[in-house]
């Protein structure tokens, strides 16, 4: 009689390509463990995440923008129709932040931060507004020490 063994496999879902900053979160914050964090956000690593995980996570990251809840219409177009991304977007970034663009009235810069939120798919607009307030952690189960293992080139300090 002929032995049978049983191989195991492992079902790892896929991201499509370039994926959405929140879809590359969703995936990293529901690994069971911290490697298999790293192991996802080393994967799909692109700029845009980089710099939001930087924001969010470095102390010395001062936003310029009012905490707490904000006023804008949210895009309800079909996904991958209307939006911009953050791919696109992280650019700009720098506007809401300390030593940013200092120049902009603080006028100006809401109503950037607003236009902003307003091109963007809502789960994306969802994380701009998190990491202003330094609260990505409220959704995404990915800790600063996640993020330094995936990334260990990020200097962390010393920008504003």
């Amino acid at each position: 009689m002929a032995q049978t063994t049983k191989k195991k496999f492992s079902v790892t879902k896929k991201l499509p390509p370039n994926p959405f900053i929140h879809e590359i979160l969703e995936f990293a914050s529901k690994q069971r463990t911290n490697a298999k964090k790293v192991e996802v956000l080393k994967e799909h690593r692109n700029d845009a995440l980089v710099s939001i995980l930087i924001w969010n996570f470095d102390e010395t990251v001062i936003s310029m923008l009012p905490e707490g809840e904000v006023p804008f219409n949210k895009n309800d177009a079909p996904i991958g129709t209307d939006h911009t991304s953050l791919r696109k977007e992280y650019r700009n970034l720098y506007h809401f932040v300390k030593g940013g663009n200092d120049g902009l009235s603080k006028t100006r810069r809401e109503s950037i931060f607003i236009q902003l939120l307003e091109g963007l798919h809502p789960d994306e607009a969802e994380i701009i507004c998190l990491i202003k307030d330094k609260a990505l952690g409220s959704k995404y189960r990915i800790t600063k020490d996640v993020v330094s293992q995936a990334y260990p080139d990020i200097e962390w300090g010393g920008r504003s």
